[in-house]
């Protein structure tokens, strides 16, 4: 998977509410729900459901530290 399908990927689901698992350093697990708000160059931008804003890098997506659950 390259960069640019990432991207085209996730600009899919932009301003649709999903449910997201990121694996952290040292096995930490943190489950939230939220819409991805912005898409950037480098970046992509969530606003969980309390309102907490949180940006990930598409190679997060790549090696899998971040996951979308479709539901």
């Amino acid at each position: 998977m390259n960069l640019d399908t990432v991207r085209n990927k996730i600009s899919l689901y932009l301003g649709e509410k999903h449910k997201f698992i990121y694996k952290g350093s040292r096995n930490q697990i943190d489950e939230f729900e939220g819409t991805i708000i912005n898409c950037f160059p480098s970046i992509f931008v969530i606003k969980t459901t309390n309102g907490v804003i949180k940006s990930f890098s598409y190679n997060d997506f790549i090696i899998k530290s971040i996951k979308i659950i479709c539901e």
